[in-house]
């Protein structure tokens, strides 16, 4: 399924929003995530990680946040996204099928949606499922 047609400003403190034109040309990760989200804080490390090997974009959709609470959690744990947009009234979130945060989608080169995570990403997720399925992407 192909991304929806989007654009989001950028997370208070933060310079790039995101809008489904940023989602084309290379395998990516889109996050949702907001700051009151206990499971976003626990998978919020393994992100951290992976944007530190720099393995793939990742880019972050912050849902249903206040504009303050975003930023904070983003300057306090680390900000592993590459864009960040802020769905502040969920809209956006509705238009990609959200049902609840976190949710962690893997974007084609075509910005079609090829896999997606429902709850947090976990190390075995991470290592059996989205990591080979970016590898195949990149062929």
């Amino acid at each position: 399924k192909l991304v929806p047609e989007f654009t989001l400003p950028p997370v208070q403190g933060r310079t790039l929003g995101l809008s489904s034109a940023d989602l084309k040309g290379e395998v990516s990760l889109v996050n949702v995530f907001a700051s009151w989200c206990v499971a976003c804080r626990a998978e919020h490390p393994l992100l951290m990680e992976l944007k530190q090997k720099g393995v793939v974009p990742i880019h972050g959709l912050n849902y249903k946040d206040k504009p303050d609470d975003a930023e904070k959690w983003l300057t306090e744990l680390g900000d592993s996204y590459t864009r960040t947009g802020a769905a502040i009234n969920g809209r956006v979130g509705i238009d990609w099928g959200v049902y609840g945060v976190p949710e962690t989608f893997v974007i084609d080169r075509q910005g079609r949606i090829a896999y997606k995570q429902i709850g947090p990403v976990t190390p075995q997720v991470m290592e059996n499922t989205i990591l080979p399925l970016i590898r195949k992407l990149r062929l």
